[in-house]
């Protein structure tokens, strides 16, 4: 596979909730992309995904053995769900969860990195995390992920090859939705619920051809994690409660001779020095009847 610059930007016009915008959305692209819009709602919970509670939290030796300060405690996940998907219709795309609670969420798409310390450090430290898995990085090894799934992890879709979605027709958009899922679906063994596009670039072909291949939703970002430090969307440069973090699955090659357990280190501090704890995603989305 051929390997992407994924220290790039991809720059596009947004709705009204965001006022600028640079993205460290898996590598450099361009086209017509449609920005997200918040959506709120609420009730329900996700699931077909094994795996630990999202409010079980780690020993202060677990934390001291990465060289971290424990995080706060993420508080039980609403029973009023903030996000709630329809079984039909338009897909929403949302960068944010609606919520009160300070807590945020942590994304990490591709697969390209697959690091054995860093299944160590999320066994030790018990952060969650979701999974938007591209079938061209992890097809070398689907059983690196499914460590991660067992820890709770859930596993979402962000197409086979990576191509930049607005540039192409619904056919082939539909190709790479339906593709993924299908794969995705066989490896592990739930069908995601969710959507990445690539370099967040999407457009309506792109929401007809997730609704049709069977994801609920869009998923876009406020933060990008980079080697040390996030990039914001919003000039205020800081967190808010139920923003959606964006990283990746690197290695030392786009890191800066960083590894992947110490660029996530890092997210861990910029996130607990702003006094966030982390929660599970898909805990505060209420899922179609059945999914």
């Amino acid at each position: 596979m051929k390997r992407r610059n994924m220290g790039g930007r991809f720059y596009a016009p947004l709705a009204s909730v965001f006022l600028a915008l640079s993205v460290g959305g898996c590598g450099t692209s361009g086209g017509n992309a449609t920005g997200p819009a918040a959506t709120s709602s609420a009730s329900g919970t996700v699931g077909g995904t094994p795996g630990a509670a999202s409010h079980v939290t780690a020993e202060p030796a677990a934390w001291q053995k990465w060289g971290l300060t424990p995080l706060p405690t993420a508080p039980q996940p609403p029973a009023d769900k903030p996000i709630k998907l329809s079984p039909t219709g338009p897909v929403p795309v949302f960068a944010h969860l609606p919520t009160a609670q300070k807590v945020v969420f942590i994304t990490v798409d591709d697969g390209l990195e697959k690091d054995p310390k860093f299944i160590e450090m999320m066994r030790d430290l018990k952060v969650p995390i979701t999974m938007f898995l591209m079938n061209d990085a992890i097809k070398s090894d689907y059983g690196y992920f499914r460590q991660l799934q067992a820890l709770g992890d859930h596993i979402e879709n962000h197409t086979l090859h990576h191509p930049v979605m607005s540039s192409l027709p619904l056919a082939r958009q539909k190709e790479e939705v339906c593709g993924d899922q299908k794969i995705l679906t066989q490896q592990y063994g739930t069908a995601p619920l969710l959507f990445r596009p690539p370099y967040g670039a999407y457009n309506n072909n792109t929401k007809i051809a997730v609704g049709e291949c069977g994801p609920r939703a869009i998923v876009w970002w406020r933060e990008s994690m980079q080697v040390r430090n996030m990039q914001y969307q919003e000039p205020g440069k800081k967190l808010r409660p139920g923003d959606i973090i964006l990283a990746h699955f690197r290695g030392p090659a786009e890191l800066k001779g960083a590894t992947m357990t110490e660029m996530f280190a890092n997210l861990l501090r910029r996130i607990g020095e702003q006094g966030f704890a982390v929660a599970r995603l898909e805990d505060y989305i209420q899922p179609p009847a059945g999914h």
